[in-house]
């Protein structure tokens, strides 16, 4: 192909990214490191692919995040104007995203798209984990079987396992090799009929379903491989199987596939993500191109050294020079402090330095393996009056009132939405009590009807007229405004929201639930922000045959959204605040100032991965993903001593840190460093370690026996605050760092 180098989606490209960007046809995989500008490569090759011919319309861009597809699309409206040929119906979306508008485009047409002979219907709710859980609860119980055995959460786990196999509940009770998966099988049977009664689908069924339609229907898989001529994947290290298929699926034929990613990046496997998917790319599509990028334009040379010198130690992975033009910039450090108070107060005061040299407050993060991590970093910033804020991407939708919100717009969507009618049915208060409800629910079981249409029978179930005038006024309510949907254009969805709020009166019952005036101002100000999210609302473009969406293309592409946020969605960079979060949740963040706590034995190596390998090489590509966040400045940290379940407990440094070594890492030992706390009187108490010299008995060349580990060299001592941990060399379990006091080592010479 022929490319001016003077067009914009060409310019300040290094050679290896202009080779992507430039690639005409064919499989290409692009290694990305961090920081290496994949989100540039990805958006210019869209434009590129463009100017050379291709209709946007025949280009599929597949991320994780709302926010990602957002910048891509943003990046490319930049580079292509909107009335430039060929530039109308680009899908830039996320892979759930895309997944709810195939199924309602083509599910309703597709036995494929179903369960067993159960067509999907097009007005399907989306149900959140809150939702998912409820109804797993549910169907526990209905399988006589009790929660405090079979825990909610691993239920859903294993059955959202199962669907990422592509396995329905029939196919996999045929799988089912014991006691725990047969019974599995029968709470995954009642909840998949629970789904299918309700047309109501989970996060996981957004995928398994297209994976299975395009899998299994060629009619669907015809027109959708003849419409996206062009196939682009971001983060190609985070699929699991079912989206692999998808996009394989459709690919598969014209083979016209980018997918950008970095296996030293992959570190969801406990959602299901598979990394044999971008490393055996060239198995897929043989002839493939591999374009590495490594060159950070994020970190200095001392960060980027640091996570090179520990992910190399990973054996599965693809390797490329990972490097850097910005300068060695500052060491990063290692510090070891006497307890987790210590540790949250020096991370802190680091922090206050940077401040004061002039790194604003948003450019700084703390990043931690577990949640509960973030209690004593929380307490260390409020002492200090440092503004903060938890990264959860969710938690705006999650306060109950907007919940409420929510759930109307729901029950107008899908009429059988059963979850989101019981949460309204009193919002706000109508007298029905739950003998009403069970009565119209009775019936609905009795007659195969929902919900919706029980209530509709209030009289005939037995009802009293007061509450029956009560339920009746919920479903005119609902009848009303569910007849507007597919007769008003969507560029009324936010006065059609204001307006529910309004008469459904679910201001008046935010306000109800208050603790106090200011409480009840806020939760109301929550109900109207969620029309002005309407307001915003977007749709994608549609192809150039397209009709003109409707009020109900709206309100489900709104609600598909909101139920699809991620953690990161959640972060605001321009807020002037620190950020706490968790590891997994800074993927495909920044900062200038990063701080990583709690990096132990136990914490980082996760316990959970300390008996597989490729566990524990995950939780390596976990440090290293919160490594290459930093762009200037980085700290690792861990404590001595830490709260366990209320106990004190001694710590081992974790084994990642000491395979960084070498003149780009400084190392502090701060156990003996004394921390001050006002006790109840005011007066200030010291605490803290102090040390105890010495090599314990065991200097460097002793010969030990451990009950675990055999017989091995003492390599090293190192001292640690008040105790002493020596590194042994076992002859069979390899390298180990022990602390002597609880070791019960034998000195054999």
């Amino acid at each position: 192909m022929n490319v001016d180098s003077q067009e914009p989606w060409l310019i300040d490209l290094t050679e290896p990214q202009r080779q992507a960007v430039t690639h005409t046809g064919g499989p290409l995989l692009v290694l990305a490191g961090p920081g290496s500008g994949k989100t540039r490569v990805i958006t210019r090759r869209i434009a590129c692919r463009i100017a050379a011919g291709i209709p946007a319309w025949q280009i599929l861009a597949l991320t994780f995040t709302n926010k990602a597809a957002r910048e891509m699309k943003a990046r490319v409206d930049a580079l292509v104007p909107a009335d430039a040929p060929g530039r109308r119906g680009l899908v830039v979306s996320t892979f759930h995203a895309f997944s709810a508008g195939i199924l309602r485009r083509y599910g309703p047409e597709s036995l494929a798209a179903g369960i067993g002979q159960k067509p999907l219907a097009a007005e399907f709710s989306i149900f959140d984990m809150d939702d998912a859980y409820a109804v797993i609860k549910a169907a526990i119980g209905r399988a006589n079987l009790e929660t405090a055995q079979w825990q909610v959460g691993s239920v859903a786990t294993e059955i959202s396992s199962a669907k990422n196999r592509l396995l329905s509940a029939a196919e996999y009770a045929q799988n089912a090799l014991d006691f725990r998966q047969r019974t599995i099988a029968r709470i995954y049977a009642i909840y998949e009929q629970e789904l299918v009664r309700q047309n109501a689908l989970d996060f996981d069924d957004l995928l398994m379903r297209t994976a299975r339609m395009l899998r299994d229907d060629p009619l669907v898989l015809a027109q959708l491989q003849g419409r996206f001529r062009e196939v682009l994947v971001d983060e190609y290290q985070d699929t699991n199987h079912a989206q692999f298929t998808v996009a394989h699926s459709i690919a598969r034929d014209h083979r016209n596939i980018c997918v950008v990613g970095d296996p030293d990046q992959s570190i969801y496997a406990w959602r299901g993500a598979d990394i044999s998917n971008i490393l055996e790319f060239e198995e897929h599509y043989p002839g493939a191109i591999v374009v590495p990028l490594g060159e950070n334009f994020r970190s200095t040379s001392h960060i980027v050294a640091v996570a090179d010198q520990l992910i190399r130690r990973n054996s599965a992975r693809r390797h490329k020079d990972l490097f850097t033009g910005l300068g060695d910039g500052v060491a990063p450090k290692i510090a070891m402090l006497a307890d987790e108070t210590s540790e949250a107060n020096y991370v802190v005061e680091e922090f206050e330095r940077a401040n004061r040299a002039g790194i604003q407050w948003r450019e700084m993060a703390v990043l931690y393996r577990m949640n509960s991590l973030s209690r004593t970093l929380e307490d260390a910033l409020r002492r200090r009056n440092i503004p903060y804020v938890i990264a959860r991407g969710t938690a705006f939708y999650e306060r109950r009132e907007v919940r409420d919100t929510l759930s109307y717009l729901r029950a107008l969507v899908n009429p059988f939405d059963e979850q989101a009618l019981r949460r309204i049915i009193n919002v706000p208060a109508r007298g029905i009590g739950a003998t009403s409800i069970n009565k119209c629910a009775a019936v609905a079981v009795a007659r195969g009807f929902s919900l919706l249409e029980a209530m509709m029978m209030a009289r005939q179930a037995g009802i009293a007229e007061r509450t029956a005038k009560s339920i009746d006024g919920l479903v005119m309510v609902l009848a009303r405004y569910r007849s507007e949907l597919e007769i008003k254009p969507a560029e009324n969805l936010g006065p059609f929201v204001a307006r529910l709020i309004t008469e459904a009166g679910l201001e008046r019952a935010a306000a109800a639930i208050a603790d106090d005036d200011q409480d009840a101002a806020e939760r109301k100000a929550n109900v109207q922000e969620v029309a002005n999210a309407a307001s915003l609302y977007v749709l994608p473009e549609s192809q150039p045959d397209a009709r003109a969406p409707t009020l109900g293309d709206a309100l489900r592409g709104f609600l598909e959204s909101v139920a699809l946020v991620a953690d990161s969605d959640a972060v605001d960079p321009e807020r002037g605040v620190v950020t706490l979060m968790s590891l997994h949740a800074s993927k495909g963040l920044e900062f200038h100032t990063v701080a990583i706590v709690g990096i132990e034995e136990g914490l980082l190596p996760h316990a959970r991965s300390m008996d597989s390998p490729q566990a524990v090489e995950e939780e390596r590509r976990l440090l290293f993903v919160g490594i290459t966040r930093s762009e200037r400045s980085l700290l690792l940290t861990c404590a001595a001593t830490r709260a366990v379940r209320g106990l004190r407990m001694r710590t081992i440094e974790s084994g990642f840190l000491r395979e960084i070594n070498g003149e780009n890492i400084q190392r502090l030992d701060l156990t003996e460093r004394v921390e001050y706390e006002d006790d109840e009187s005011g007066r200030r108490q010291g605490v803290g370690g102090s040390r105890r010299g010495g090599d314990g008995g065991f200097p460097a060349g002793t010969i030990v026996r451990h009950a675990q580990f055999g017989v091995g060299t003492v390599e090293e001592v190192l001292p640690r605050g008040s105790l002493t941990s020596v590194r042994v060399r076992f002859r069979s379990a390899g390298v180990r760092t022990l602390v002597l006091e609880y070791a019960k080592l034998e000195v054999i010479a």
